[in-house]
């Protein structure tokens, strides 16, 4: 890194070709363990993402698991189990409550971060932003990070490795808003997604897919580059005990989405098993993605992707999509709303498609449920 000094390190800049999530910026100056050099040279830092919920219902999910044959109506949520015909009284209705209590002032007010629109309104509310000063904690320093892993406990906490700022093309290494957005989704209707089989597409550093292994029984969670996909899988390894209790799996696994066919060279790292294939079309209800319509031909080519899949599953399946309405265009080196225009004109020609093999009904989902993680939940998610 040649003569780089300490102080160079911690007052970071970044060049006009290199984008930086914002989610980095909901907490500007909170310090950042920088544990290694990709194979790249980038940067890589591991940061603590707090749930904002109480995670011991995760305890009864082994048991949920176990006893689905046997009770086939009847599930559990914290320590009680409810067949069809009860009540239950710690449904999603209590763990919406339990994660909304996490946002509650002293007064019992739902405290909301937004953004302010004005700089009047930040001026007069004092809510400029700071800039960004990330302190950078070497490998080898971490009695410096105790603090913070002694107010982290195990159920409560996701350990995520990350970069901060990358070219375009490595995006997928950080990590962004609509990947929290789909993760809190999860995390408040649980019974949806409870004991599936799920595919993510451009699953990143893998924090929706780690989620989704809390719940699920099988989550395959694909990107393409051999060192994106490291990277998630490590992200999954430092988060195994999150999917111990349930018995979740999550299979890290190359998914190009300009080729026609899964990736089965034995040779290749992260590719497909011909069981592995024969699982997804037998079991997958599930399809996700997160914060991947940046680009209009990787759209173009993701749209592809689901209608090909879809189309070779034995089962209906819901395929949940989370956007950032604002982001970074690959043609403009901009923020612009473009590429969700051409999302929700692609979406529509998913919906209007009529080959009489597949159907596709398309419902949006209001972002005002719960929110389990910290992060800023902005109008444009």
């Amino acid at each position: 890194m040649g003569d780089v000094t300490e102080k160079e390190m911690n007052n970071l800049t970044f060049k006009s070709d290199t984008v930086l999530s914002d989610v980095h910026l909901h907490c500007p100056n909170k310090r950042r363990l920088m544990v290694r050099l990709n194979a790249v040279g980038q940067p890589v830092f591991l940061s603590y993402f707090k749930l904002l919920w109480n995670t011991d219902v995760q305890a009864s999910e082994k048991y949920a698991r176990e006893d689905t044959t046997e009770r086939e109506h009847q599930y559990s949520s914290g320590d009680e189990v409810c067949d069809k015909d009860r009540t239950n009284v710690k449904n999603e209705r209590e763990l919406m409550t339990e994660g909304i209590e996490a946002l509650l002032d002293d007064d019992g007010d739902l405290e909301v971060v937004r953004r302010p629109q004005t700089a009047p309104d930040l001026q007069a509310e004092n809510l400029l932003r700071n800039r960004v000063y990330p302190v950078i904690l070497m490998k080898g320093k971490e009695d410096a990070f105790e603090d913070e892993e002694q107010e982290c406990t195990c159920s409560d906490v996701i350990k995520i490795e990350h970069t901060m700022a990358t070219p375009l093309e490595d995006v997928g290494k950080q990590v962004w808003r609509a990947a929290f957005l789909l993760a809190d989704y999860i995390l408040f209707k649980r019974d949806t997604f409870r004991c599936c089989t799920v595919l993510e597409l451009g699953g990143g550093t893998g924090i929706t897919s780690i989620i989704m292994g809390t719940v699920a029984n099988r989550v395959y969670c694909t990107d393409v580059g051999e060192d994106l996909l490291a990277m998630c899988e490590q992200n999954v390894a430092l988060n195994k005990h999150l999917m111990e209790p349930g018995g979740g799996e999550i299979k890290v696994k190359e998914l190009d989405w300009l080729k026609d066919e899964f990736c089965t060279d034995p040779e290749a790292l992260y590719s497909w098993s011909e069981e592995e294939i024969a699982d997804l079309h037998d079991h997958c209800t599930v399809i996700m993605a997160a914060d991947v319509f940046y680009d209009d031909d990787l759209t173009d080519a993701l749209f592809r992707t689901v209608y090909r899949i879809t189309h070779n599953l034995k089962n209906s399946c819901m395929v949940f999509l989370a956007i950032e309405k604002l982001n970074f265009t690959l043609r403009h080196m901009d923020v612009t709303c473009e590429a969700y225009s051409h999302f929700r004109n692609t979406l529509n020609d998913l919906e209007n498609l009529q080959d009489g093999k597949m159907k596709y009904n398309v419902e949006p989902i209001k972002p005002d449920f719960c929110q389990f993680l910290s992060y800023e939940r902005i109008e444009q998610l």
